[in-house]
């Protein structure tokens, strides 16, 4: 009788130490090789997977101790697929927390007004661990995978910072930011001014993209919208340099020039009356409501004072004295 109450003693001593080895182990952080350790989950991994996975990413410990712990625990079900990394040890109890709550690494690219398509495609590009599906498309291809075929793609994205699960498609940001700004365009439109002259939310995106494109200072920017809402009721022509460079392209070299002007083409708003075809940069939401809700004001001309700001004239007269001492540098 008193060896087989030494033998349950033994037998209980040895399960309390083991319970309580579990439960360090538990608590305790895991080496890490070097930080970060990163690890893509891919859809469909088994418990075992993720754990040797993590493993041979750089967590220290046995893969088998990390996937008895996940099958043990009862949430092995719930780990969920996705882009993780530690940047520093976690306990083994935390790293399950983390994939089954879909605590993921998360990068972020963030997409600046005024720029044009161009600059947003190059900064998809260098973006990190964003998969570049895209990069060979042609415009044409990428709006038709937008559903949006024969659209050009200048100023049809939101400018703003979108975070981004690591391994995600470059599509998939672009498919963000692209309804991003049609909500954004249908809500401004919704609110436009009743005498706007401006007959699609189409005009108002191209209207705010020149509207972004000719502020330095967002104090001015309602009255700019409002000279070129003036220069539309009468059929004066925009004269504005941000679309005949945009017209030019690669070719720009920073200077623009008298005959860029005095050449004709459908981005030279100073040959031709009206909008151009499409817009020339994203705008962001402050040049979107401006264009749908110009500044009320009698000026027809602006001329930059070379801080930032603006110099606004009613007449031409006044505006050649402006032009005289703020651009020719003439008293």
């Amino acid at each position: 009788m008193k060896l087989l109450r030494r033998l349950l003693l033994a037998v209980c001593l040895a399960s309390l130490a083991a319970v309580a080895s579990v439960a360090w182990w538990l608590q305790r952080p895991l080496p890490l090789a070097s930080a970060p350790v990163e690890l893509s989950i891919e859809p469909g991994a088994s418990p075992r997977e993720v754990a040797q996975s993590w493993v041979a990413a750089g967590v220290q410990t046995h893969p088998v101790l990390l996937y008895e712990w996940f099958r043990w625990s009862g949430q092995a079900r719930l780990i969920r697929a996705g882009s993780y990394a530690l940047s520093a040890p976690v306990s083994p109890r935390q790293l399950l927390d983390k994939m089954v709550q879909g605590d993921e690494a998360y990068e972020r690219v963030r997409l600046i007004e005024g720029w044009t398509f161009r600059q947003l495609r190059l900064a998809l590009a260098q973006a990190p661990h964003l998969v570049p599906t895209t990069r060979d498309w042609n415009d044409t291809r990428l709006m038709e995978a937008l559903g949006q075929g024969g659209v050009s793609p200048e100023g049809r994205f939101f400018p703003d910072t979108y975070a981004y699960s690591r391994g995600v498609s470059d599509i998939t940001v672009l498919r963000r930011a692209h309804a991003a700004m049609r909500a954004r365009l249908e809500a401004v439109w919704a609110e436009r001014a009743p005498d706007l002259p401006l007959k699609t939310a189409d005009e108002a995106l191209i209207l705010a993209s020149i509207v972004e494109k000719e502020t330095g200072r967002p104090e001015d920017r309602g009255r700019i919208a409002g000279v070129f809402a003036n220069r539309l009721r009468i059929g004066m022509p925009l004269q504005t340099d941000p679309t005949v460079i945009y017209g030019l392209g690669v070719s720009f070299d920073g200077n623009l020039r008298k005959r860029d002007l005095q050449t004709d083409g459908p981005y030279n708003t100073y040959m031709r009356a009206g909008l151009p075809p499409t817009p020339i940069a994203m705008p962001g939401m402050a040049a979107l409501r401006a264009a749908v809700r110009p500044e009320p004001t009698r000026a027809l001309y602006f001329v930059a004072r070379g801080d930032g700001s603006s110099v606004f004239s009613d007449d031409l007269a006044s505006h050649n004295r402006a032009v005289n001492t703020y651009q020719r540098k003439r008293p």
